[in-house]
């Protein structure tokens, strides 16, 4: 058997490639949309694409399955659980609990394991040649390691109302049916740390049944489903709002994009003129070098592994924008854009310093200002950070207003006195300060080294108690 684990660390997301190396027929589990990465997997090991399969409906990237389809001429095999509402909306093979799916000498049995979503499947493995056990599961969304999907997000990012509830139950029904499961049975999740699909994902790639049965939270609720679903359901992160564009859209028959995009180096005029238009400028270099001389007006998120989730939380799926970026960077951020389906790249450029604009300065503010402020009481503290990382601790005195909803609570922000601004460690600080400031706020402050560093120097951290769901 050939196996390979691909994990996009930008999403934390993981994807399977799994063959059989006497029939050279292969099997790929959740891939991701830039689909080259499978291709040339399968060539370097003598394989062919043959079938391609999806745990679920994702709500956090756009699925290349039928662009990876297109180009191998592989069969698609997708859930057709879940009733009506969930089913897949374009030509398929449909999998239903106890199916078998035969790829060579390898065998996958399709369990359906709801919860996360009503249509969820995992898959059980055989390696036939060598055993009849199972030795793989394939658990998607469902299990993870160190803890389970999250049932809210059809609730909080697509508006099903209702929907957590009864999928938190659901989700406690299928966790017997993986507590009956062999421990030695190895488990390969679709997330790792760092996933809005969960909220305390572990780090490591992969589990067995038996480890997670002993280590896993959620099975300390064997006997107390009310309480699994108290628990599971409290202290979620925010989902970031392009989720709800990606359940349409892995769902429908979309247009589909084959190949990795190149991206125009755009002239001065080109930008200024697009910035005239209101075409929006993202800056992805580090938060140093953004605050050290920036285009007014523009968004620094930078491109690290949390760009795609930033820009999916402000950038809707209709309008151009261009990029701030180094030439040899343009691939890799072209690549996470399209992970999640954001493909109005308007073109780029390499360096602001060439544009003829008059660049601004972020106000940048150190521990001793902040105290200052506290003392005078003559400014807005607020806390950017999600609701949970506030109720663990945060400055007194200090307001939450989550980033990624920012620019729907400007309302709440002062434009008459000194605003400051903080998180943990100051990347979401950054965004929030150039959204401020692109919205006409101009007397705020940015407190970079942030929570990090005030914990960290041991100043005083005021805390709340957790969120309980009855």
């Amino acid at each position: 058997m050939f196996f390979q684990h691909i994990f996009d660390k930008t999403l934390a997301q993981s994807s399977y490639l799994i063959g059989c190396q006497k029939t050279g027929e292969s099997i790929v589990i959740d891939p991701k949309r830039d689909v080259d990465t499978y291709l040339d997997l399968a060539k370097q090991n003598g394989l062919r694409i043959t079938h391609i399969t999806e745990t679920h409906i994702h709500a956090d990237f756009l699925s290349g399955s039928r662009e990876l389809a297109a180009l191998s001429g592989a069969t698609l095999y997708l859930s057709d659980e879940g009733g009506p509402d969930w089913q897949y909306a374009f030509e398929h093979v449909g999998l239903t609990n106890g199916d078998v799916l035969k790829v060579g000498n390898l065998t996958l049995a399709v369990l359906h394991t709801p919860g996360h979503t009503p249509e969820s499947i995992s898959f059980l493995l055989t390696d036939k040649p060598v055993t009849s056990a199972p030795v793989m599961l394939f658990t998607g969304d469902f299990v993870f390691v160190g803890d389970v999907g999250r049932p809210d997000l059809l609730e909080k990012a697509a508006g099903l109302r209702g929907t957590q509830e009864a999928g938190a139950h659901q989700l406690s029904a299928s966790l017997q049916q993986f507590d009956a499961l062999p421990d030695y049975i190895q488990v390969w999740p679709g997330h790792g740390a760092g996933s809005a699909c969960g909220k305390a994902l572990g780090a490591l790639p992969s589990t067995t049944v038996g480890y997670e049965k002993i280590r896993n939270w959620a099975f300390g609720y064997k006997y107390d489903p009310e309480g699994f679903v108290s628990y599971l359901l409290a202290d979620q992160p925010e989902p970031p709002t392009y989720f709800a564009t990606m359940k349409k859209l892995n769902k429908v028959d979309r247009p589909l994009l084959t190949q990795v995009p190149s991206q125009k180096k755009l002239t001065a005029k080109e930008v200024k003129d697009a910035l005239d238009k209101g075409i929006k400028l993202i800056d992805t270099r580090n938060k140093a070098a953004f605050a050290n001389g920036f285009v007014p007006g523009s968004l620094n998120i930078q491109g690290n592994n949390a760009f795609a989730t930033w820009m999916g939380w402000f950038m809707s799926y209709e309008e151009p924008f261009m990029l701030v970026a180094d030439e040899s960077q343009i691939d890799e951020l072209t690549r996470k854009l399209m992970r999640i389906g954001l493909d109005n790249v308007y073109g780029f450029i390499d360096d602001v310093s060439t544009l003829g604009i008059e660049l601004q300065r972020a106000n940048i503010i150190d521990i001793d200002t902040v105290k200052t402020h506290l003392e005078r009481g003559d400014a807005q503290v607020i806390d950017l950070r999600g609701a949970y990382d506030y109720k663990s601790g945060h400055i007194e005195g200090a307001e939450n207003i989550f980033v990624g909803t920012l620019p729907q609570h400007l309302d709440e922000i002062s434009k008459e006195k000194p605003v400051v601004i903080y998180c943990q460690g100051g990347d979401r600080a950054t965004i929030g300060y150039s959204l401020l400031i692109r919205n006409g706020f101009t007397n705020v402050m940015n407190y970079s080294p942030s929570m990090n560093e005030w914990a960290g120097k041991g100043n005083a951290v005021v805390t709340e108690p957790a969120e309980t769901v009855l």
